[in-house]
């Protein structure tokens, strides 16, 4: 989701501009290992760039973005790319934080020109206390009483944290144009807004019946949500909770108007595609296989790293001879017999359509997750691969179908996961259909 966020924002862009990849979440993939150079070869960024993960913390977004502030006013770079994701910080089945738990990214771009809204403040406030925690070692989240931890964290917190970031300024909370406000739940979200004394128009949508609380990418979530109706001259404040508060003040330029093509929050819950029911989704999230009878392979460190910008960069080989674009690259060119005359050409950001596809019903997959869709796709300008299509209905599967291409994670072995591209349905808003 961080990659698919960072390409989203990305899009019309240069990417060799890009100084750095900051990475927010807490539940990254690996503990000892940067999660960030994974994100950034996939996004296809350049190597000599600063590279940073934050964790362990709710809050990993908002110190994000205020770190990536920090490093552009400082001029040690020009231009930032900031990604925040959560996925599969769980609760207990059917407990509070499974009904609310949602997964999700954002990315911003932080620079010194052309800018669609400056951050104007910034605050922080530290608080320690054990109210919502998950150790090292643990799969589920933990929680002290729901008393505790509303009254004397949250309703205690942000108030105070708010009433004097406001006063320092000498701001009233009328002239805020939108508060993007963190809250563990819709019940609560709404309770704080009337506490601080916001009208309802001022509050920005939680969206918590369409994305849930994404946990350390809700408060930029909702920021990304609250820019697509921004205005020029808009003031927009953003609110971080998670062992205290980051509070920033944003205000919209002009430029905001030309931002275009962008999926953004608005239009990928449009495109959604929805999982039927409930007990799928346990079996997705709290119940995956405990093995395949055909386990995967180990992955190969060496072959990875070989291969790594076929397989993380999405790197086809254009035959300079004739043209010819091939996936996998290889040293000759299947047309011309051409040899070492190959130059990289990326096709994870072009469309494709569906040249033919087979759904196998016997791959060792979750029941509830077949058929597997294995699928031969055509690159417009050229070239053609073999994907497993995901976020499908197999029912709409048909030849000449455009598809897009999505990083995923394949599966884990040896304690070593796997990544690689695979190919889904290209959507118009409005689709509602059902599937797994």
């Amino acid at each position: 989701m961080a990659v698919a966020a960072a390409l989203d924002c990305l899009d019309g862009s240069d990417r060799n501009a890009m100084d750095g990849l900051f990475f927010a979440s807490t539940t990254a993939p690996y503990k000892e290992k940067l999660t960030v150079t994974t994100a950034a070869i996939a996004c296809d960024l350049r190597n000599d760039i600063l590279t940073v993960n934050f964790a362990n913390s709710l809050r990993a977004g908002t110190a994000a973005l205020r770190t990536a502030l920090d490093t552009v006013k400082a001029g040690s770079t020009s231009n930032l790319l900031v990604t925040v994701s959560d996925c599969g910080r769980l609760g207990q089945p059917r407990d509070s934080f499974d009904q609310n738990n949602g997964d999700g990214a954002a990315a911003f771009v932080i620079g010194d020109r052309d800018v669609i809204a400056t951050i104007e403040a910034c605050d922080s406030l530290s608080n320690e206390m054990l109210d919502v925690w998950r150790l090292d070692c643990g799969r589920y989240l933990r929680a002290w009483e729901d008393r505790f931890v509303i009254e004397e964290g949250f309703f205690k917190v942000i108030p105070g944290a708010i009433t004097a970031f406001l006063k320092k300024r000498s701001l009233a909370a009328k002239e805020i144009s939108k508060v993007v406000l963190y809250a563990p739940d819709r019940r609560r979200h709404g309770d704080m807004a009337k506490k601080l004394g916001f009208a309802s128009d001022q509050v920005q949508d939680a969206l918590f019946g369409k994305m849930g609380n994404t946990w350390a990418a809700f408060s930029p979530m909702l920021l990304m949500a609250a820019l697509e109706e921004a205005k020029p001259d808009d003031t927009i404040l953003v609110v971080g909770y998670g062992n205290g508060v980051d509070i920033l003040l944003l205000k919209v330029t002009e430029n905001i108007g030309k931002v275009k093509g962008k999926r953004g929050i608005k239009r990928n819950l449009a495109v959604k595609l929805t999982i039927r029911d409930y007990e799928t989704y346990l079996g997705f999230r709290h119940s995956p296989p405990e093995g395949n009878l055909y386990p995967p392979g180990r992955p190969s460190a060496s072959a990875i790293l070989r291969d790594r910008d076929a397989i993380f960069r999405l790197y086809a080989g254009k035959c300079k001879t004739c043209g010819t674009v091939q996936y996998p690259p290889q040293r000759i060119c299947s047309r011309c017999r051409a040899m070492d005359s190959m130059e990289s050409v990326r096709l994870s950001d072009r469309k494709a359509k569906l040249f033919t596809y087979t759904l196998d019903n016997l791959a060792q997959i979750p029941a509830y997750d077949l058929p597997m869709v294995d699928s031969i796709i055509n690159f417009e300008g050229g070239g053609r691969g073999c994907f497993q299509m995901t976020d499908r209905d197999p029912r709409e599967v048909k030849v000449g179908m455009e598809v897009e291409m999505t990083f995923r994670k394949l599966h884990s072995a040896y304690e070593m996961n796997n990544y690689f591209w695979k190919c889904t349905p290209v959507r118009e808003a409005g689709h509602t259909k059902e599937s797994t």
